[in-house]
């Protein structure tokens, strides 16, 4: 006569099911899930910042205005000051956490299922440059991001006097001409990343359809050329003297 076995059973021999979140996040799919919605926060972030940064163009004034804004207007009095700017930085770093994470055991993962030994040469060609140099343009854009943050947001290595405004700290950094060529090489590998980055993540959303290929090709073209040439133009006003 068979014997039924209980729930209990289930739990004391180890069987318990695991839950389907954390199915989901073991698994390649989850994986590219979490690295496109990551995508998306940082997507939403660099286009922000590089509008608010066109600000410059308007002066000192009206960029330190904006700088004062974002540390003191959003959602004041509601949360202290800074308070706002400090959860949206927050959000950033857990974004940027979860997105390296991710792709780490996405690319371990990858390499376990197909070992680069058994790759072929035209597997090599086939791969276009700007997926091939992912992991690069993202320790590039990674390094920008760490002295952006020593540079303009705490000063560390911002070669303004003290007691600067937010806009001459800006224009002081860019005044170095090594400075200002670094700026301009992170941001064109930000936009292999964004290139990238914005291509494939309809793909790791499961939105995959040659019919409208072409308007993926569209918008991660046309993104990261605003983003970056907006980007691109700031320490470039600043060396011949449009921004001082």
């Amino acid at each position: 006569m068979a014997t039924k076995v209980s729930h209990g059973d289930d739990a004391a021999t180890g069987s318990r099911r695991t839950p389907f979140l954390v199915e989901l996040y073991r698994s390649a799919l989850g994986k590219k899930y979490l690295m496109a919605i990551s995508g998306i926060v940082f997507m939403g972030y660099v286009l922000a910042h590089m509008l608010g940064n066109l600000k410059l163009y308007q002066g000192p004034e009206e960029f330190n205005k904006y700088a004062e804004f974002l540390r003191e207007g959003l959602l004041t009095p509601i949360l202290p000051e800074s308070g706002m700017l400090n959860l949206l930085r927050l959000v950033l770093l857990v974004s940027l956490v979860v997105h390296v994470v991710a792709a780490v055991q996405l690319t371990r993962m990858n390499k376990q299922a197909r070992p680069e030994s058994y790759r072929s040469k035209r597997d090599y060609v086939a791969a276009d440059f700007a997926s091939r140099t992912m992991i690069w343009t993202g320790t590039i854009v990674l390094l920008f991001v760490a002295y952006h943050l020593a540079d303009l947001t705490w000063g560390w290595v911002n070669p303004a006097e003290a007691g600067a405004t937010v806009y001459d700290k800006v224009v002081a950094s860019f005044s170095v001409p090594a400075v200002a060529a670094f700026y301009l090489v992170a941001n064109l590998a930000l936009g292999v990343h964004l290139y990238h980055g914005v291509w494939s993540l309809f793909q790791s959303l499961g939105i995959n359809n040659r019919r409208f290929n072409h308007w993926r090709r569209a918008l991660a073209v046309g993104f990261t050329v605003v983003v970056v040439g907006g980007n691109l133009s700031f320490p470039i006003a600043v060396q011949v003297g449009l921004i001082s």
